[in-house]
This record gives structure tokens, sequence and C-alpha cells, in this order.
């Protein structure tokens, strides 16, 4: 039997199926290791989305490399979306490279492995488009949280997007092994449960009566009696309907927190981009939300510099911003990916596009900053993170805050409090961004 370690890049539902690797590799009888060095088969599971993550990809490939030179690991795969995105080229450029698999064939790690200690160099590209099979995990967050993943692939289409090229068609999971999964999960230790998917508000349109039943997903997670918090991203805009909204607002279990990925406002780029709706549509879709759920927090990602960006456009997106006052924006220049329907079209240069989305963190900056200001004095529900072994504090999040991509509240507390806590917060300051506050005690609440 072998040690193995797993390094695992990009998105959480890249995570996830990292962990179901390391689980089918411990079933096996082999030994998964926290730390590469001394490893006899070293996975790295790649991101491809951008260039930005094949660059960290290859730094990780290359920094394996390093240690295999001086003995210190033996082989090196490569799974995940860059390996899929790049089979032709990964052996052929990086020597040091012993095998690569793509997304359709995460199922195979266990083989794959013994294959590489038999001295055999892996190339393994099962259908992308095949139907999940179910396994279990070996979690790799903290106890306390997880995420589900409801569906693989993507159906959207996206004229900038490589997604649907390297994860296949839209492929949702039963609702019973969804739900048997979060059970598992919920008994473990769990108390936020994390719902992601390329498109989670297509869940069960791909199954038999076509019909989104995401809502009715939702409704039978809140019966989990140890689940606390549940969470909800990648909700496309287009998908959301008065079931939905209905759940989001009468689940208490439900954080109300939606991140509806838009990317643009420009009605003009969004036909580019091929994505349904336009800035009406977003604006009224937005007040509908906000009237519907209150204390509601959305998050968005937006892209730069697109195809068809001019100055017009951009500030049109700028007024946007200013005007819906989005609690969580992510900005990101354009990245041109050959094989996508954008590669072809003409578009700003690299220089403009950072520059925009540097524009647009500085003006959301502004409006975080006026969010922070809010919330002084207020008493908030924390789920305990961490501690800062530096700063000798613990941190956690409120439900405005999802895990790695928002910020954290930062804890004075005068009673012990552990990881996995859910405390009251008295918030009092803010710290580069970063909330602060004081738990209150139980004669306090």
């Amino acid at each position: 039997m072998a040690n193995i370690g797993f390094i695992s890049l990009g998105c959480a539902k890249n995570q996830v199926d990292c962990e179901r690797m390391m689980y089918r590799v411990q079933e096996a009888g082999h030994t998964v290791k926290p730390d590469i060095v001394g490893c006899d088969v070293v996975v790295i599971n790649t991101c491809g989305f951008i260039d930005s993550a094949n660059a960290e990809a290859i730094d990780h490939i290359l920094q394996a490399a390093a240690l295999k030179a001086q003995g210190l690991v033996g082989k090196i795969l490569v799974t995940g979306c860059m390996s899929q995105r790049y089979q032709g080229d990964i052996l052929k450029e990086m020597p040091e490279v012993d095998g690569i698999m793509g997304t359709g064939s995460y199922t195979e790690i266990v083989p794959a492995i013994e294959a590489l200690l038999d001295e055999r160099q892996v190339e393994d590209f099962g259908s992308i488009d095949a139907p999940e099979q179910e396994t279990g995990r070996v979690m790799t967050t903290p106890e306390h949280y997880a995420f589900l993943k409801i569906a693989e692939g993507c159906d959207n289409r996206c004229s900038y997007c490589i997604i649907p090229y390297l994860r296949g068609r839209y492929r949702s999971r039963q609702m019973d092994d969804v739900l048997y999964e979060a059970r598992l999960l919920a008994a473990s230790g769990v108390k936020e449960l994390i719902v992601v998917a390329q498109d989670t508000s297509r869940y069960g349109t791909d199954l038999p009566g076509r019909k989104r039943l995401l809502p009715e997903l939702l409704r039978e997670l809140c019966k989990i009696e140890e689940l606390k918090w549940i969470r909800v991203h990648y909700v496309y805009p287009d998908e959301i309907d008065d079931d939905f909204i209905e759940v989001m607002a009468t689940e208490p279990k439900i954080v109300k927190y939606l991140d509806i990925p838009i990317q643009h406002c420009n009605s003009k780029i969004l036909k580019l981009m091929n994505r349904r709706g336009d800035g009406d549509f977003l604006r009224e879709l937005f007040a509908k939300l906000r009237s519907r759920i209150p204390g509601l927090v959305i998050r968005t990602s937006l892209i730069t510099g697109l195809p068809g960006e001019g100055e017009e456009e951009f500030q049109e997106l700028c007024d946007f911003l200013r005007e819906q006052r989005l609690e969580r924006v992510g900005a990101f220049a354009f990245s041109p990916q050959e094989g996508t329907p954008a590669f072809e079209m003409e578009y700003p240069d690299n220089e403009t596009a950072q520059k925009r989305a540097e524009l647009i963190e500085m003006l959301q900056s502004r409006i975080m900053d006026d969010y922070n200001a809010a919330m002084m004095g207020k008493t908030l529900d924390v789920l305990v993170d961490g501690y800062d072994e530096e700063l000798e504090q613990f941190y956690g999040r409120t439900y405005a805050d999802s895990p790695d991509i928002d910020g954290r509240v930062w804890l004075a507390s005068q009673e012990p409090i552990r990881e996995g806590d859910f405390v009251k917060v008295r918030i009092d300051g803010c710290v580069d961004g970063d909330l602060s506050g004081y738990v209150l005690e139980e004669d306090e609440v």
C-alpha cells in the first residue's frame, strides 16, 4: 500500500471531486497524507477555467516536480479541468508528469495510481457526459461546514465560458442520493451546508419530469435537524421563480444570501455573452428579491473587458452597481479562452480589461464600507471558523459571508469559544474591511 498526497485547486466543486477521489484511494487501502512530501504519488487536481487558473496549476506541478527531482515525492498525476483541456500537451511539455486524467475519469483514480506505482504511464479520459457515480468523501473543510454538490456540467453555453467543454452536459444527482449524503454530513458534525453546482437553479431539469427541483430539495434539507445554516450558490437569474423565492423567504435555516452570477448588465453585452435577460430584468429581479426576502445579501461576479464593452457599456455597469449597491461583488478581467465563441470576437486589450476590473473593485469597496458602517452596534449570529495564532484571536462569519470568498468577523470573548460554535456578537469595529465585535454572554443577549 502507498502514501498518496492530494492538492486541489480552483472552485468548491473541484474540491468535492478531490474529496471523492481521496475516499476511493483510502477505501482501496492506500494512505492519504496531509503533506505531499514523502508521498509515493502526488495527485494535483487542477482548474482550467481561465489563464490565471492554468498558471496556478502549472506552478504547483513545477513545485511537485522540484520535490520529485530531490527524491522527496514519487510519481505526479495531474487530474481535473486543465488536464481535460490540454490532454495532448501536458505529458509532452512537462516530462516530469507521469500521468494525466480528465474530468470524466475521477472514478478510475485507484487503477491510475496503481498503474503509476507499477511504472506504467497513465492517460485516462472518460466521457465527460457520464452520469455521476455515488461515493463517499474524505472531508477537507473544517468539521462544521461542507459543500454539497448537487449536479455536474452545464448547458448554459455562455460565449466566454470553457466549462461545458470540460465538464459536459448538465447532470443532476438523484435527490435521494443528495439527501443521503447531506444526512451523513450532518451526522458527522456539519452545521452549515453550502449547496453548489455549475448552476444550482437548473437542478432537476434534466431528470424525468424536467422540472426545477431546487425548492423541493431545499425544503427537504431544512428537515435535517443537525443543520443550522443552508447556503445556496450559483443561482442563475433567469431561473429564479416564485417557488424558489418563497423557500428562501420562509425557511429559517436557509441563510438570506444568494450568489447570483450576472457577469454584466448591458443588454448588448449580455446578448453577446449568450446570457438571457437584460439590465431591466436584473433590476426588477433584485427589487423583487429584496422586497420578499428581508435582509437579503446578494453576491455576484462580473467580467470587465468583454467583447463589445466600450466606455459607454462599462459606465453603465458602474452606474448599475452604484444604484443596486450589491453587498458582495467579485470583478474579473476578461480572459479569452480558445475554443469559445468569444475568443473569435473583438475585445478590448488586457490592460484595459484589468484597469476596469480594478475600478469596479474600488467602487465596490466604498459600497462595502457603507455596508460595514451600517452593521455597527448590531448583534449578529456568527459561526466560529477558527483561531489566528499570530493575532491570538478567534474569527468567524455571519450569514452574509461565505467561506473563503467573503469577509470575516474578528471576535473578542471573555468566555471560552470553540471552532464550530454559534455565538451572538455585538459588532463594534471594522479592520481592513472585516468586521470585529465581542461575544455576548447569555445575560447580555
